[in-house]
């Protein structure tokens, strides 16, 4: 039996998935099984798949009959681990050739449950966007301080595709809650896993993590996109009531009773931060009892945000009125350089169309000559 269990969820993946499979059949360790279950994709996704599990006794596909979506998808992915290590894999990435070799070196050396990497950010040409997907989000400092359950608890920063589970784990965190588009199969294995077990990380990246249109998941701040102060505050306030409505819908899953209060509590606290309009000292406390592990400009930044909202709106809205006029500015250069492109191939186009007028004259004209010099020496 292999070693380690590759999960992958496919779903509309043409594009590339062909290259994400290359990627982890190209391994430097090579005692793993890749299992993949289609979620009933419309393109030619299980056709590639198909082409590859023809040609490797390693790959095993699975085809649903109905969309199950992301989470119930790597559910049943799970359920069908029988290796003593378990991985995760997006179809549109790339793993870098040791990936699993240095994951299983890391967490057999280290005796640990689950280990993770970093990961590069990169375009969907594999153009690099940001070398490190932690220095990106803001996260080395929760991994390379705390690295725990605690530091976990508030905010995920394990990417699924980078982690290497021990399999006896599944009984722990299945089934895994499929009720929340913030609590997702990666933040959930790591959240359990760590709350009994050890884990680990490499510092550095295995994963070319591809950013592209269709991702389900990815490196984008769903934040950028929101323009005043009130948006950005009711999203953060609606990601944590999700978050602890799960946390508390499946309480069975966390041991510590203290944890188990401190859910209640935390949710009752967001719901009364929804009618907070211009500041509020109640809940102070438990605000630095909960972001205890985040770095200190996280911690200041969402206190602002949350408990005084009346001193930074308008701060805040003179920011993201200047964000907006420098990428107007941005996109009307862009535009510009484009139509300066476009006017330039236009040019080279005309200028080589002239050329081969040009020729074709002079051509013509040897012809000519050259026919009215056989005339003459007929005569």
């Amino acid at each position: 039996m292999e070693k380690i269990n590759i999960l992958m969820a496919t779903y509309n993946g043409r594009r590339y998935v062909a290259k994400q499979v290359e990627s982890i059949l190209n391994q430097t360790y090579q005692d793993f099984r890749l299992i993949i279950s289609d979620d009933c994709s419309t393109d030619s996704t299980l056709k590639i798949l198909e082409e590859y599990e023809a040609k490797d006794r390693r790959i095993e596909i699975f085809r649903q009959g109905q969309n199950l979506g992301v989470v119930a998808n790597f559910e049943f992915l799970i359920s069908k681990v029988r290796s003593e290590y378990f991985m995760f894999a997006n179809q549109d990435d790339i793993w870098l050739p040791d990936k699993i070799e240095k994951s299983m070196k890391k967490i057999e050396s280290d005796n640990l449950d689950l280990v993770y990497t970093d990961l590069e950010v990169v375009d969907s040409r594999l153009k690099q966007i940001y070398p490190s997907y932690w220095a990106f989000k803001g996260l080395d400092y929760r991994i390379k301080k705390y690295n725990n359950f605690e530091s976990l608890y508030l905010n995920n920063f394990v990417t699924g595709t980078t982690m290497l589970v021990k399999s006896k784990w599944i009984n722990e965190f299945m089934p895994i809650p499929n009720c929340s588009k913030y609590v997702l199969q990666d933040y959930w294995v790591a959240l359990i896993v760590s709350q009994s077990g050890k884990i680990g990380f490499i510092d550095e990246a295995t994963v070319k993590y591809r950013q592209h249109t269709n991702n389900q998941i990815g490196a984008k701040n769903k934040f950028e996109k929101l323009n005043t102060l009130e948006e950005v505050r009711n999203l953060f306030i609606n990601v944590k009531l999700e978050h602890f409505e799960t946390f508390i819908e499946n309480e069975n899953f966390f041991k510590d009773n203290k944890i188990k209060d401190l859910n209640k509590e935390a949710l009752e606290y967001y719901k009364n931060l929804k009618n907070v309009k211009k500041f509020s000292l109640s809940g102070i406390k438990l605000f630095f009892k909960l972001y205890k592990y985040e770095s200190f400009n996280y911690k200041m930044k969402n206190l602002a945000i949350l408990h005084f909202p009346c001193l930074v709106k308008s701060k805040f809205n003179k920011m993201k009125q200047k964000q907006k006029q420098e990428a107007e500015m941005l996109k009307a250069q862009k535009a510009e350089a484009a139509l300066a492109r476009k006017e330039k191939a236009q040019e080279r186009k005309l200028a080589k169309i002239e050329e081969e007028k040009s020729k074709n004259l002079e051509s013509k004209k040897r012809q000519t000559s050259r026919k009215r010099n056989t005339e003459k020496s007929i005569k």
